[in-house]
């Protein structure tokens, strides 16, 4: 779950001391313009309810030493939730198939993860499909305004010192992830 003090814009200066073992992976967000209440929610349902989506960086972080991990832990540490980085620019979906959607994460320019998005289950709507679905069964549904992640749509990469992370999707735009020291 993101929490208010999770969601940063692009470029925004995250400080590297939030963070106990940050990784940053790349993913779309979607931004819901209307709730989905229902059980048995289709893609085409997902695609009705997304006002637009925006490229995304995530800042996954763990508390469980050298990230050794079960799903109980996963679990328990809120799904290795640290922050999101969202893009500014928002993009329809009209006549995009995320699926074949092509992602290159840099660190300081230099290209370190690469990725597409038939990689999360086979498309990033379809994983927010059955989000919905599952959210509906626990009686906790997508409401509209609601930002909700794809999922990783290319390998994960450590943020072992401050830099700046970009990541860029094909048709989608770009987003710049800012790890600072403190007091930088």
């Amino acid at each position: 779950m993101l929490l208010d003090d999770m969601v940063f814009a692009h470029a925004q200066p995250l400080p590297r001391s939030r963070f106990i073992q940050p990784r940053a992976e790349g993913e779309i967000a979607f931004v819901l313009g209307r709730g989905i209440d229902f059980p048995g929610a289709t893609v085409a349902d997902v695609l009705r309810a997304t006002e637009f989506v925006l490229p995304a960086i995530e800042i996954v972080d763990s508390r469980i030493a050298n990230w050794d991990l079960t799903i109980t832990d996963t679990v328990a540490d809120n799904a290795s939730s640290g922050a999101v980085v969202l893009g500014t620019t928002p993009f329809p979906l009209l006549g995009k198939d995320l699926s074949q959607v092509g992602m290159t994460l840099e660190r300081e320019g230099e290209p370190v993860s690469f990725g597409a998005g038939h990689a999360c289950l086979g498309s990033p709507v379809v994983a927010v499909a059955w989000l919905a679905r599952e959210l509906v069964r626990r009686e906790q549904p997508l409401r509209a305004g609601d930002v909700v992640m794809s999922g990783a749509i290319g390998p994960m990469v450590p943020i072992d010192e401050p830099g700046r992370f970009r990541l860029k999707l094909d048709g989608l735009g770009e987003v710049e992830a800012v790890i600072e020291e403190e007091g930088e």
